[in-house]
């Protein structure tokens, strides 16, 4: 069978999954590490990492691993995580979700996509593992297996990884970070974590882990107090960021990408990775990041805005951008989303 023969057919299995549907727990994850092995030179991926130096070989230290929940911003602040590390000559994993042209874009090593063959061969082998599971693990639970599998196949000396949905039992919440991240928490998969900022705040707020760094960006004051509330049952400091990144350019347009670059500025300083300004300026200046206020051209902007709090920085943006000028805006939004909600944040523009 063909490279791309067996892509096809391996990715198609995986989608197949879908109907197992979502299942938020973290048993079948802690199995699927188990089995698979999951380490990185030798270390358990699912033990705490100490901070490392740039350059420094992964034979003689554990990754650092990012974990990014939230509602908005996630894959951003993942991306400038992992520019930033980048920049600083680390050799980078990047797990974020959903992709928007091709599977391979969830996991990257050092901004590379995983290639077809990496993916067949490891899809290949999770899925002859797991024939006889009961129950079977679930797209997003093997697609995280998968990530974790490529990252310790190539030694990655940093994981950055993004939740897919929540925190407290999200697949990715089974690995033990280094640094906790939670960008703005706002009303999202209520169906899921809650009608009330209170209850997705709790959710994201699970990513915090006993003595273990975690950086916010502000929230609502119901939010902050949930996640200042777990920090202290954790013994885990937590850090705020208040102030905006104005030291150099940031690559993604809109005053929210400087909040965002403030967090992971934030969150590679408290990993005690050793960084310096002029390659984290660097990182930021060269960042790229699709659907993110993205010019297709002069005329047309894309944007993956999905629930009326990031469609309201999606006007704020525009204006910054473009003043007064209005809008033609073609909307698509899947059936379970606030389209009323998005669309009322995007009639002023």
């Amino acid at each position: 069978m063909g490279n791309t023969t067996a892509y096809r057919e391996n990715l198609a299995w995986l989608y197949g999954l879908q109907k197992f549907g979502i299942k938020l727990g973290l048993e079948n994850m802690q199995r699927l590490i188990e089995a698979a092995g999951i380490a990185l030179a030798g270390e358990r991926w699912n033990e705490a990492s100490p901070p490392q130096s740039p350059g420094q070989s992964p034979a003689s230290q554990k990754p650092t691993v990012f974990h990014v929940a939230g509602t908005n911003g996630k894959g951003s602040v993942c991306a400038m995580i992992e520019s930033i590390c980048r920049a600083h000559g680390l050799r980078t994993g990047l797990f974020t979700s959903p992709h928007l042209v091709t599977f391979r874009e969830r996991i990257k090593i050092s901004g590379v996509p995983i290639a077809e063959e990496d993916v067949a061969n490891g899809l290949a082998q999770i899925r002859a593992m797991i024939a006889d599971w009961d129950p079977h693990p679930t797209f997003f639970e093997v697609t995280t297996a998968l990530a974790l599998k490529h990252f310790k196949n190539s030694e990655a000396d940093v994981a950055i990884l993004e939740t897919g949905m929540g925190g407290r039992l999200d697949a990715t919440n089974a690995v033990q970070s280094s640094v906790a991240v939670i960008t703005p928490i706002g009303l999202d998969h209520q169906k899921w974590l809650g009608d009330t900022i209170e209850e997705i705040a709790f959710e994201k707020a699970g990513i915090i882990k006993p003595h273990t760094p975690a950086v916010s960006s502000p929230q609502d004051p119901a939010a902050e107090a949930v996640l200042r509330s777990r920090a202290s049952i954790c013994e885990a400091p937590i850090q705020f960021v208040t102030q905006p990144y104005n030291g150099s350019p940031v690559g993604l347009a809109g005053a929210h990408q400087k909040r965002n670059a403030a967090l992971a500025i934030a969150a590679v300083r408290v990993s005690r990775i050793e960084a310096s300004p002029g390659a984290t300026a660097y990182g930021l200046r060269s960042l790229q990041w699709p659907a993110r206020f993205q010019k297709w051209d002069q005329q047309i902007i894309i944007d993956g805005a999905h629930n009326p709090a990031a469609a309201g920085v999606l006007a704020a943006t525009w204006r910054e951008v473009f003043g007064e000028k209005r809008a033609t805006i073609i909307l698509a939004v899947l059936a379970d989303k606030d389209a009323a909600g998005i669309w009322g944040a995007l009639a002023p523009i």
